[in-house]
């Protein structure tokens, strides 16, 4: 209303004087940020101090620098003169009637009070442990989580390394494979060249023997008769004079 009021009074002025400009730039300086947006103030762990009950500190805070230690109660005193005097607030009997609820209730709070805020606080201490509980749980799962993910991301890191293993280990398997080959078919390509060998000494063996048993078969054929009693009687000389010979060095 106040906006749109002010926006109106600017349409009307804005012709005649510089107040019209300013008028009408009005409603715009009136637009605030969204209360939603502003940042929740923290909730107070433990209620603030109080004097008589219900009376907070603060106000005897505030009041102190300026009425002294005495200025808060006789303000309060002069507050309640004030209210009689003018008849603001009148006794009656509902007066009494309060002030006996009062007593009964402060009463009440003096007596059970230490017991019920005793149960109070272990039914609050039994929720903060249940809560604990669960918080320490889950923060065990987490830190349970994170250590797996460290060891999946330790095992991806060392999955490249594992690879290069295994891509050794078969072009290993492979180098063997053809070494073993290479070494079968070198033993039978010289198993092959030693029986050609053998082959070529039998039939170098063979021809020597058909040789000399042909010559000697030439030779034989070749002696005659005559031949053969004068080198029997030329051997028989050679034999007798071989022993003479030995036996004149036996003698000297």
């Amino acid at each position: 209303m106040l906006s749109r009021a002010v926006f109106l009074s600017a349409n009307f002025l804005k012709g005649s004087a510089p107040l019209g400009a300013g008028l009408v730039h009005a409603p715009r300086s009136l637009h605030t940020s969204s209360q939603s947006l502003a940042p929740v103030p923290p909730l107070p762990e433990k209620p603030g101090k109080v004097r008589h009950g219900f009376v907070p500190e603060e106000f005897f805070q505030l009041l102190y620098p300026k009425t002294g230690v005495t200025g808060p109660y006789m303000f309060g005193t002069g507050l309640i003169i004030y209210l009689l005097s003018k008849e603001i607030y009148v006794i009656n009997q509902e007066t009494l009637a309060g002030i006996s609820i009062g007593a009964i209730i402060i009463y009440a709070v003096k007596k059970f009070g230490p017991s019920v805020a005793a149960f109070a606080d272990q039914l609050n201490e039994e929720k903060v442990a249940k809560v604990q509980e669960v918080k320490d749980l889950a923060m065990t799962n987490l830190a349970q989580a994170i250590e797996n993910e460290k060891k999946e991301q330790w095992r991806v890191e060392g999955r490249s390394m594992l690879f290069d293993a295994k891509r050794n280990n078969v072009a290993m398997l492979l180098e063997t494979n053809y070494r073993e080959r290479q070494h079968m078919v070198t033993n039978e390509v010289k198993r092959r060249l030693d029986y050609q060998i053998a082959l070529q000494h039998l039939n170098r063996r063979l021809e020597q023997e058909h040789m000399i048993n042909w010559v000697e078969k030439s030779v034989i054929s070749s002696i005659t008769p005559q031949q053969e009693k004068e080198s029997i009687a030329k051997c028989i000389t050679d034999l007798k004079a071989l022993a003479k010979s030995t036996q004149a060095k036996a003698v000297i």
